[in-house]
């Protein structure tokens, strides 16, 4: 997959358009419209979307993302996409919806197709919407995939709300909508080794800041270590009980191993949240109850 961060002339291309944040399996649908059918024709599949989220625009704040930039670049181009276009918003948040569609899209790519997710606004104002794309199909030769909302238990799956079940630390709804794991995934550094005097190694990775946080506690995890995959107990939080700092730390106990992996990279995905962080009245409770943690968690 190639990356732009502008628009250039690529012509005859099935665009998928939107943020696409976390790559959920809404926006996965969006994508595979437009792979699927650049596949039909024996043509190539592009993305266009932005750096950063508009909202960074609009109230200049970032919010908290589901995947940090690399990773979905990774699941963009695990879905087949050709060419990837990560555009600069401020340099198109004052175009028309008019003005997007024939200076940007038309002129740049001239589309076989475009799919859109059912709620796909642009332009300014929001001027742009489905009904525009669909009814400008014609004039510009191109066909127009709306693909309506995806749903899990009853609900509509989106960004929102994958965000808020991971700030509740309700793992196993979020990943439903995701359709994978939601995962960190970092070097391996040197913390405190706290861990090994109570018996438990650990592997610290740092959290990102750009993404969405999750509660303070203990998670059934799978660690993949060098294309190997273990089970594992992690725990996100300040270590009450060991600790006077109020610092976060990230800290995965890789359940059967007993590797020095210093400044390695590894991936840690969360199955479920087994319990809130709390102080233990001594570290002997502490001790015992990362046992049962170890046992919730094989």
């Amino acid at each position: 997959m190639e990356i732009f961060s502008e628009p250039n002339i690529n012509k005859n291309l099935s665009l998928a358009l939107g943020y696409f944040d976390g790559v959920h399996l809404g926006h996965r649908a969006v994508i595979k419209s437009a792979v699927d059918y650049a596949h039909k024709q024996g043509g190539k599949s592009a993305v266009i979307t932005f750096k950063d989220h508009p909202c960074c625009y609009f109230y200049n704040t970032a919010p908290k993302y589901i995947l940090t930039r690399e990773t979905r670049r990774e699941k963009f181009a695990d879905l087949g996409v050709d060419f990837l276009y990560e555009l600069d918003f401020a340099k198109i948040a004052k175009l028309t919806a008019q003005e997007y569609l024939e200076n940007i899209l038309i002129k740049n790519f001239a589309p076989i197709s475009i799919s859109t997710g059912f709620n796909h606004n642009f332009g300014a104002g929001r001027s742009g919407n489905t009904e525009y794309l669909a009814k400008k199909s014609k004039e510009y030769n191109y066909i127009y995939f709306m693909v309506d909302e995806t749903k899990t238990n009853g609900q509509t799956i989106s960004s929102t709300a994958i965000r808020n079940f991971l700030s509740q630390g309700d793992i196993e709804q979020a990943n439903k909508m995701l359709g994978y794991k939601f995962s960190i995934e970092g070097k391996v550094i040197t913390g405190k080794q706290i861990g090994r005097t109570i018996g438990f190694r650990t592997a610290n990775i740092l959290y990102p800041q750009e993404l969405i946080e999750l509660p303070f506690g203990a998670y059934s995890t799978r660690v993949t270590v060098n294309t190997e995959q273990y089970k594992g107990v992690t725990n996100f939080g300040v270590r009450p009980t060991v600790s006077n700092t109020h610092q976060c730390s990230l800290e995965t106990h890789i359940i059967g191993f007993d590797k020095d992996i210093y400044g390695q990279k590894i991936n840690v995905e969360f199955l479920k949240m087994l319990r809130k962080e709390k102080k233990f009245n001594s570290v002997d409770e502490l001790k015992r109850q990362i046992k049962e943690d170890i046992s919730s968690s094989i």
